[in-house]
């Protein structure tokens, strides 16, 4: 996840045009994307990842941190959930199950991929299909402001839309960062044969493995 946040700030930094007598060192010294700090830091987070080296949570908070302060933070963080779940496809016979063995398939393997990546579990599932929440989670206690929890919006998004075939929208409707007791994740819009209305949003889809909603 660190390794992701900074090669998608530093992409998202790269002048879009250098012009052929231009010294980026002297005309753009401060921007991130050709920082050699970065490119060496981005270089060590893909050796610690290789080794399969975790970063501790104090290490992880001061990276949100430094995301935070950006003015298209959200963007980054959606964009980081969006390629963190790109990079594990569903198995393809999910998609040929009925509705709800579909979406049961799903949140086991929506929570085992969350769990390998941040070392713990990270919300629970609520009523509906694929609606995830949690409480006083790692991206709020990085980010009291909620921008961090944009990651796991784009997470779900693309998560969804490779196990469905089809194209997401989530909305983070609960955020503690506003608030709010929990945060909560819905999906908005799924267009495929099979829409996540299939299973009734009202009715609590038990797994057989879920408890509480962790905290």
């Amino acid at each position: 996840m660190a390794l992701r946040l900074l090669e998608v700030m530093r992409d998202m930094d790269l002048p879009m045009e250098i012009l052929e007598d231009e010294d980026p060192t002297q005309t753009i010294p401060r921007r991130f994307g050709l920082s050699d700090v970065v490119e060496r830091q981005i270089r060590t987070y893909r050796e610690d990842v290789r080794r399969r080296v975790r970063l501790t949570d104090d290490e992880i908070r001061g990276l949100f941190r430094f995301v935070i302060r950006r003015p298209d933070g959200p963007e980054v963080f959606r964009a980081v959930g969006r390629q963190l779940a790109a990079e594990e496809r569903a198995p393809r016979w999910v998609r040929r199950l009925p509705g709800g063995l579909r979406y049961r398939a799903m949140r086991r393997h929506a929570r085992k991929r969350l769990k390998r990546l941040f070392g713990r579990p990270i919300g629970g599932f609520g009523r509906g299909a694929f609606v995830i929440e949690g409480r006083s989670l790692l991206f709020f206690e990085a980010d009291p402001g909620g921008d961090a929890c944009h990651l796991l919006s784009g997470f779900t998004e693309e998560f969804l839309s490779r196990a469905l075939g089809g194209s997401a929208r989530v909305e983070h409707t609960l955020c503690q960062g506003l608030g709010h007791d929990l945060c909560r994740w819905e999906p908005e819009l799924v267009q495929d044969a099979a829409s996540v209305t299939d299973s009734p949003p009202e009715v609590r889809i038990d797994d057989g493995d879920e408890g509480p909603i962790p905290t």
